[in-house]
C-alpha cells in the first residue's frame, strides 16, 4: 500500500509542473518581453551558479532578473507561483515614496512643509521644538529625531500616536528606521489628495504598469500602513524595478519625475560605514542605498527589488529568510559575474540546464521516512486540547477524498479550518495562519516516523511557513509546531490532546 501511495504521490508532483505553468500570467501590454540570457549578455552557466548559491538558503519563494529591459530568468518555488502576491513588508515603502514623488509633483505638497502642519487637531498641547522642526524631508529620510520608534501595529498607529512621540535630536542630524514615518508619508498623501495611497496609485503607476491586484493593509483609521502591509506579485516588482531603473520612464510615458527618482534613490543621509554591509551604504527616500552602485527597496524576510544601474539590470527575490545580507552576498558574489558587457554565443546545453532547473523549484516537502503503522489509528479521529495559550481547541486528520495526502482539521477559538495537504506534494486551501483570519494556504505531508506525522503548512502571499508534527500514541496525540522566521520561529510548546 505505501508504495501505491509513493507512486500516486509521485505523479501528482510530476504533475505540479503542468500546474505551476497553467499558473503563469497571460502576457499583457505590460508585460515585461522575455529573453534568452546570452542574447541580453548574461551567462546561463553563472545564472545557474546563482542557483545553486540559493539552494541551501530556507526558503527563497522567486527570483525574476532582468537585463537590458528583457525577463531573462524567472521561477517560483512551489507552493509560490506567478500569480499570486506576496507581502512585501518594508519594501512598500518604496512604493510610499513614490506617491509622495507625485504627489509633490502635482503641487499637493512640499517635502519641506512641516509636518505638524498637516495634523494641528493631533499634535500634543505643547509640542516641542524638534517637532516643531520635523519636515516631510525628514520622514522620507529616516531622520525624524526619534531615538525610539513610534507604534507600527495596526491597531495602534495613528498621527496622534506619532506625534505623541518624543524628539530628543534634531530632525536631519540621526538616522532611525523608522516604519511609524512612512505611515506618516501615507497619512499625509491620504490628507492632501482625499484617497489612500492604494486608491492614488491605481491610475498613476499600477494601471500603468500593469498591477492588477495590489493589495494594502491599513490602520484602524483606513490609511494604508504606508511602511508595510502591500502584496503585489513578482513582475509587479520587477516593472517597478524597471521604471526606477529608466529614470521613471516607462513605454515611451514619464510616469514618476526624474528628479524625484534621482533623488529618491541617491544617499541623502549617512547610516553606517560596514563597506560589506548593505545597511551601511547610505539611504535616500526610502530605498536603501547598496554595495557596487547599486540600491533597492527591501522588506523583512527577504522581500527585494535590487536595481543594479551600472548592469542595466533589476533583481527581484521574494523569501522567507533570516539572514538578508546573506542573500545579497550571493548576489554580488555569484550574480554579478555571470553579467557581460555584450551578448554571448548561445549555450543550448546551460540555458536547457536552467531552464529545466527554474521549472522545477519547490520548496522542500517533509520527509517520508516511515511504514506509518499508527496512520489507520490516528485517522479520523478527534483529539481535543485544554485550554492553552495557542488557542487550540481540537483537532483530527482525515484521509484527502481527491487522492494522496490528508486533511488537517482544527477548530482554534472556535472557529474550525480545514487545510489539505498533500502526500510529497503541495496541495492548497485557506484558513487562520499566525493570528490571521484568513490566508491562502497549501500543505505538504509525510509520515517522518512510525507515529509522527509531519505537515508543513505554507502561507503562500507572505513569508511564513510552519511545520507541525503530530506525535500519536494510543489515545493522545502530542502536537508541535515550528515557523521559519518571524514570532513562530522557536518550537512552540507541545500540547497534548485526548481523543474522544
Amino acid at each position: 500500500m505505501r508504495n501505491i501511495a509513493l507512486l500516486c504521490g509521485l505523479l501528482l508532483a510530476t504533475s505540479a509542473g503542468w500546474l505551476r505553468a497553467d499558473r503563469l500570467p497571460r502576457p499583457t501590454a505590460t508585460s515585461l518581453p522575455r529573453s534568452t540570457p546570452e542574447r541580453q549578455g548574461v551567462s546561463s552557466a553563472g545564472l545557474l551558479e546563482f542557483l545553486e548559491a540559493l539552494d541551501p538558503i530556507d526558503a527563497v519563494h522567486s527570483v525574476m532578473l532582468v537585463r537590458h529591459g528583457h525577463v531573462v530568468a524567472e521561477g517560483w518555488w512551489a507552493p509560490y507561483d506567478a500569480v499570486s502576491n506576496h507581502e512585501l513588508y518594508s519594501l512598500s515603502k518604496s512604493f510610499t515614496s513614490t506617491a509622495v514623488g507625485l504627489a509633490v509633483a502635482e503641487g499637493r505638497m512640499s517635502i519641506d512643509d512641516e509636518v505638524l502642519k498637516f495634523f494641528p487637531q493631533d499634535a500634543p498641547k505643547e509640542p516641542s521644538a524638534n517637532l516643531k522642526a520635523m519636515r516631510v524631508r525628514d520622514l522620507l529620510s529616516m531622520s525624524t529625531g526619534h531615538q525610539d520608534e513610534p507604534p507600527t501595529a495596526a491597531d495602534k498607529v495613528s498621527p496622534a500616536t506619532f506625534l505623541a512621540q518624543p524628539v530628543p535630536h534634531k530632525p536631519g542630524t540621526h538616522f532611525k528606521y523608522n516604519t511609524a514615518a512612512t505611515f506618516m508619508l501615507s497619512a499625509i498623501v491620504q490628507k492632501q489628495t482625499g484617497q489612500t495611497v492604494l486608491d492614488y496609485l491605481q491610475p498613476r503607476l499600477f494601471v500603468p504598469l500593469g498591477i492588477t491586484q495590489p493589495v494594502w493593509s491599513t490602520n484602524f483609521q483606513g490609511i494604508s500602513l504606508g511602511g508595510s502591509g502591500l502584496r503585489v506579485r513578482t513582475e509587479d516588482l520587477a516593472r517597478f524595478g524597471q521604471v526606477y531603473l529608466n529614470h521613471g520612464r516607462w513605454q515611451g510615458r514619464q510616469l514618476i519625475p526624474a528628479g524625484w527618482v534621482e533623488a529618491a534613490t541617491s544617499r541623502q543621509v549617512s547610516n553606517g560605514s560596514n563597506p560589506r554591509s548593505d545597511w551601511d551604504q547610505g539611504y535616500g527616500y526610502q530605498f536603501w542605498r547598496c554595495q557596487h552602485g547599486a540600491f533597492r527597496g527591501d522588506g523583512a524576510y527577504g522581500q527585494y527589488c535590487v536595481v543594479l544601474p551600472e548592469q542595466d539590470a533589476v533583481l527581484i527575490i521574494t523569501s522567507g529568510v533570516k539572514d538578508m545580507q546573506g542573500i545579497l552576498n550571493v548576489v554580488w558574489d555569484k550574480l554579478l559575474p555571470a553579467f557581460k558587457p555584450r551578448a554571448l554565443p548561445s549555450d543550448s546545453r546551460n540555458l536547457q540546464r536552467l531552464k529545466t532547473r527554474l521549472a522545477g523549484l519547490t520548496l522542500p516537502t517533509p520527509k517520508d521516512a516511515a511504514t506509518a503503522s499508527a496512520s489507520t489509528r490516528a485517522l479520523g479521529r478527534r483529539f481535543r486540547f485544554a485550554a492553552n495559550d495557542q488557542k487550540l481547541e481540537s483537532l483530527s486528520v482525515e484521509a484527502n477524498p481527491n487522492g494522496p495526502g490528508w486533511i488537517l482539521v482544527t477548530q482554534v477559538g472556535g472557529v474550525e479550518s480545514r487545510i489539505p495537504c498533500g502526500y510529497l506534494s503541495w496541495l492548497r486551501g485557506r484558513g487562520p495562519f499566525n493570528n490571521r483570519p484568513e490566508e491562502p494556504l497549501a500543505g505538504s505531508g509525510a509520515w517522518s516516523s512510525d507515529d509522527t506525522l509531519s505537515l508543513k503548512i505554507c502561507a503562500y502571499e507572505t513569508p511564513f511557513h510552519t511545520v507541525v508534527k503530530l506525535r500519536f500514541d494510543g489515545n493522545q496525540v502530542t502536537r508541535e509546531s515550528t515557523g521559519n522566521v518571524g514570532a513562530g520561529a522557536t518550537p512552540s510548546a507541545p500540547l497534548i490532546g485526548q481523543a474522544e
